[in-house]
């Protein structure tokens, strides 16, 4: 069991639910200024987790 690898597809769903938690809010949002930040936040961190989690689980050797 690669520690790795678990690690990357943790990260990699917490950037897919971070992802669509923004589409929620995108959704929802009236355009007022705390929507608009938590937006921003949110989408940020869901791609930023979805593609550390991508990279780490396409860059990790799996050596039995």
């Amino acid at each position: 069991m690669n520690l790795k690898r678990i690690f990357g597809t943790i990260l990699t769903v917490l950037g897919i639910s971070g992802l669509i938690y923004t589409a929620v809010l995108f959704a929802n949002t009236s355009g007022s200024n705390q929507d608009i930040r938590s937006l921003i936040i949110y989408g940020v961190l869901g791609f930023v987790f979805f593609i550390t989690g991508i990279s780490l689980v396409k860059t990790t050797k799996d050596e039995s």
